[in-house]
């Protein structure tokens, strides 16, 4: 992978180094790093600089970002991928039940991570895998992979700052109230090293928003969109079971598997802005086969933005 990024300096109303001004951008303190042991990997005018240089309106500042090598210890393994949207930047996948998303002991060639690599190995691109969020195995639906290291450090930052807007849709036992918000910290169970549970002593701080869509009563499961404040591990499935409405199919917390064989969570919908064009891009995955238990098939005319 090579990419040459252009900045034309146009307006600086103070002393700006090339450091401070890759910082703003979103480059991290290693990128930078990284690229001034580059050879040309950052110029002004055409001219190889130090970051302490000193910019000023009509400088041009170029970065070549560079990556010949590819994630090691990942074995491109052929698996369906189902690509939402792909640039140079960014790819967002709709990822299946049943795939981790990294390569784990005991499972090393039968994750998002492998089926990535063989992706990328069939184009002849070389591709360190970045996975940006997190889903479970059993989780389905929408997820971001970064491909190259400026566009990580950035949507990573976004991570951090909450300005990658995730929405779930879940199958959740009984009625839930048409609205709430689940305020209840989380920690690790003692003495196992997946499980999580509420703990308002030793946990940390966990907020979920929840809208109920439909109520089914030939079933008793309602159909619930999720807006998570902050990402915990298994925050959604804890914190409904939390509130007496487990998730169906859940193996940890809820394993009644009547109507579906796998925790019925999907990622649905992702609004962010590009890390680099900066424009704004919104995802949406439909809802799982498996999920359509309570005879929904669309969740058009339901879905509603507002948290």
């Amino acid at each position: 992978m090579k990419m040459t990024m252009t900045y034309p300096i146009t307006q600086i109303k103070e002393k700006v180094t090339v450091k401070q001004y890759l910082l703003n951008l979103g480059y991290s303190q290693s990128l930078i790093r990284q690229l001034r042991n580059t050879e040309n990997g950052i110029m002004v005018g055409g001219e190889s600089v130090y970051t302490t240089r000193i910019l000023k309106p009509g400088d041009s500042l170029s970065v070549f970002i560079r990556e010949d090598e590819s994630s090691e210890n990942i074995v491109p393994t052929p698996m369906a991928i189902q690509i939402e949207y792909e640039d140079e930047h960014i790819l967002v996948v709709n990822k299946e039940a049943g795939i981790p998303i990294h390569p784990s002991q005991g499972n090393f060639d039968h994750t998002l991570a492998n089926g990535t690599a063989y992706y990328f190995k069939e184009k002849g691109e070389s591709f360190i895998y970045r996975a940006i969020n997190r889903l479970d195995r059993d989780t389905t639906g929408l997820l971001i992979l970064a491909k190259n290291p400026l566009s990580a450090c950035i949507l990573s930052d976004m991570v951090q700052k909450r300005e990658i807007r995730r929405r779930y849709l879940a199958v959740a036992c009984g009625k839930l109230p048409l609205e709430g918000t689940i305020d209840a910290p989380i920690a690790r169970v003692e003495g196992s090293t997946i499980e999580r549970c509420v703990d308002r002593i030793n946990g940390e701080e966990a907020r979920t928003h929840y809208k109920r869509l439909y109520y089914d009563p030939v079933t008793g499961h309602s159909l619930v969109s999720l807006c998570l404040e902050t990402g915990r591990t298994h925050q959604i499935r804890v914190h409904l079971k939390s509130i007496g409405h487990p998730i169906p199919g859940d193996f940890l917390y809820h394993p009644d598997y009547g109507y579906i064989k796998r925790q019925a969570l999907h990622s649905f919908r992702l609004d962010f802005l590009h890390p680099i064009k900066k424009e704004p891009l919104s995802f949406e995955a439909p809802l799982p086969e498996d999920m359509q238990f309570l005879g929904i098939t669309s969740t058009e005319g339901l879905w509603d933005n507002d948290f």
